[in-house]
């Protein structure tokens, strides 16, 4: 045992974990941790300039790495700005760990001070229990290894999500003996691995007789490294493979039976083929109401197999008739090796044709290239560009829906965007944690004006930290996917939705010490983004679009999804 502060223990208990960056802005009552972090050599602190975009450069750092990203934030506001980013990693299954600093438990006279509204003082505790997989206020020194062992042991396993740690200044200053083990405290959590063998047998029985089978692949499929079980699966029964939004990237996109994703705004293949399987096979997804739209008549005359980590995700929103509780790569390890001797592979199959001829027929929008400089053409130009290692992010808005229907994810970990929560400004600071992660990969925000325009702050940490990703706005000047909609749904009634000329995004990312370009044709966009992809910091580059380019909804009819512009 070691006699050592609360904030040392801390940063020890981090350092077992391995943990070798952290993003944060401190405060008065994280002041102790920073302290004890000043000549720290394995624990590099990134500045952010805002606790929202420490949140999300946690989440960036964990999706691209499969590692946990650690954010961290003082008291009152600094902890309740990290609440969006802790909601999105919630969401969308990323595993990060928030520290928070609190106010004492006892002050003056011994006198607690906890729950008397001090001085930036908010009950983060209580806040975020719905938006974390756990959360804990060590009262302690000698407790803070476990806290932070179960911590980390919670949001990396079952389904990831984040966990957050609250850290009286008192508990971080006082002294006692420590001691460091591998303990955990845990009790009553037991995520459950290994799939049940009847089930697994079940569902191997109708995917052998199934003629028209599909895969739905989802988030949960990229969080367990299971690419290469879902590319078997396919291939042994010649399957085509949808993706939710989450799971883009799971499944190479330039692959025969890719058939890209589902939902609003998905490919018209995939949500075609959908509605014509007779066995659905559906992995780590939650069956969200942007992909499935009308519950009633999703894949309507398909037996349905959900495999999914998370029990609650079974039967929450879509009605299975083999539910699988397990991980997703050992599920599927073990469903191929049980179907392995029940299937002939035949690739001349008449549905094998079908998912052609439905690629061919009903994608025609997708393959035709506009010679303007429109989004479908900008995106397909920048895969070209782009080496296949390159991790893409997005903004939340048109810019995302662009992306998901035109860039084509080819690995996984290599495509990061908001899903669940939608949040915009996630971006840009998930691109600089991604960065992070993986220093020798270039790194690509795909945004809006107006989402980037939420955390382009984060600006000065990207040049000050030397964190050189490149940024494309596509600048329409307005709240396109909210402008869409008004379109679409209100008579042209925009209301709120026009953003302008400002910023002017070149001077902006100048001001900031980036490099800064405007686009104004393909050839330009070309130039602009080898440059960006050389250069040693950031760069921004402002494309011009027109402030009524739509993303087509494509949804063709006997699918289940919304016919109608006000099923939104």
């Amino acid at each position: 045992m070691t006699k050592m502060s609360g904030a040392q223990a801390l940063l020890e208990s981090l350092e077992r974990q391995n943990v070798d960056v952290i993003f944060g802005i401190l405060g008065g009552a994280i002041l102790p941790v920073y302290d004890a972090l000043w000549g720290n050599k394995k624990i590099r602190h990134i500045l952010s300039r805002h606790e929202q975009g420490a949140a999300h450069a946690a989440e960036g750092y964990a999706r691209a790495s499969g590692r946990v990203g650690v954010c961290m934030a003082t008291s009152g506001p600094g902890a309740t700005n990290l609440v969006t980013g802790i909601a999105n990693a919630y969401m969308d299954s990323s595993p990060i760990i928030a520290l928070t600093g609190q106010v004492p438990t006892v002050g003056v006279n011994s006198s607690y001070m906890i729950g008397r509204d001090a001085f930036q003082e908010a009950d983060i505790i209580g806040i975020t229990t719905p938006i974390t997989k756990y959360n804990y206020q060590p009262r302690t020194v000698a407790e803070i290894p476990i806290v932070v062992n179960t911590a980390f042991y919670i949001a990396t396993t079952g389904r990831p999500g984040p966990v957050l740690i609250d850290l009286p200044k008192n508990v971080q200053v006082e002294t006692a003996e420590v001691e460091f083990t591998n303990k955990i405290d845990a009790r009553g959590y037991k995520p459950v691995i290994e799939p049940d063998l009847a089930k697994i047998s079940e569902a191997a029985k109708l995917l052998a007789k199934a003629e028209k089978p599909i895969i739905l692949a989802g988030g949960g499929v990229i969080i367990s490294n299971a690419s290469d079980e879902l590319m078997q699966m396919s291939d042994l029964l010649m399957a085509p493979v949808a993706t939710t939004l989450m799971g883009k990237g799971s499944f190479p996109e330039c692959h025969p039976l890719s058939v890209g994703g589902i939902g609003m705004h998905g490919n018209p293949a995939a949500n075609k083929l959908m509605g014509e399987a007779d066995v659905l096979l559906a992995v780590g997804t939650r069956f969200s109401d942007r992909a499935t739209a009308n519950l009633d008549t999703f894949c309507p005359d398909a037996k349905k197999i959900h495999i999914d980590i998370d029990a609650a995700e079974i039967g929450k929103n879509i009605e299975v008739d083999v539910p699988i509780v397990g991980d997703a790569k050992t599920s599927l390890k073990i469903l191929h090796a049980a179907l392995t001797n029940k299937l002939h592979k035949n690739e001349g199959s008449a549905w094998t044709k079908r998912v052609k001829e439905a690629k061919d027929q009903l994608s025609p929008l997708l393959k035709e290239m506009p010679k303007d400089l429109l989004p479908k053409a900008l995106l397909t130009e920048l895969r070209k560009l782009l080496p296949e290692n390159t991790i893409v992010t997005t903004e939340v808005g048109q810019n995302q829906m662009w992306s998901a229907l035109y860039f084509k994810a080819l690995k996984p970990r290599t495509f990061i965007s908001s899903g669940g929560l939608g949040t915009m400004g996630f971006g840009f600071p998930a691109a600089l944690g991604a960065k992070v992660a993986c220093p020798d990969r270039p790194v690509v925000d795909i945004a809006g004006d107006g989402s980037f325009i939420m955390t382009e702050q984060e600006l000065a940490c990207s040049v000050t930290e030397n964190i050189p990703v490149t940024v494309i706005v596509l600048n329409n000047s307005v709240l396109g996917m909210v402008a869409q909609w008004q379109r679409m749904l209100y008579k042209r009634r925009y209301m709120a939705v026009n953003l302008g000329k400002t910023p002017d995004f070149v001077k902006l990312a100048e001001a900031y010490g980036a490099q800064g370009f405007r686009a104004r044709s393909i050839e330009e966009f070309q130039k602009a983004v080898k440059t960006a992809l050389k250069s040693k910091v950031t760069t921004v580059i402002d494309v011009p679009i027109g402030s009524e380019e739509d993303v087509v909804p494509f949804v063709p009819p006997g699918c289940g999804l919304p016919q109608q512009r006000g099923d939104y």
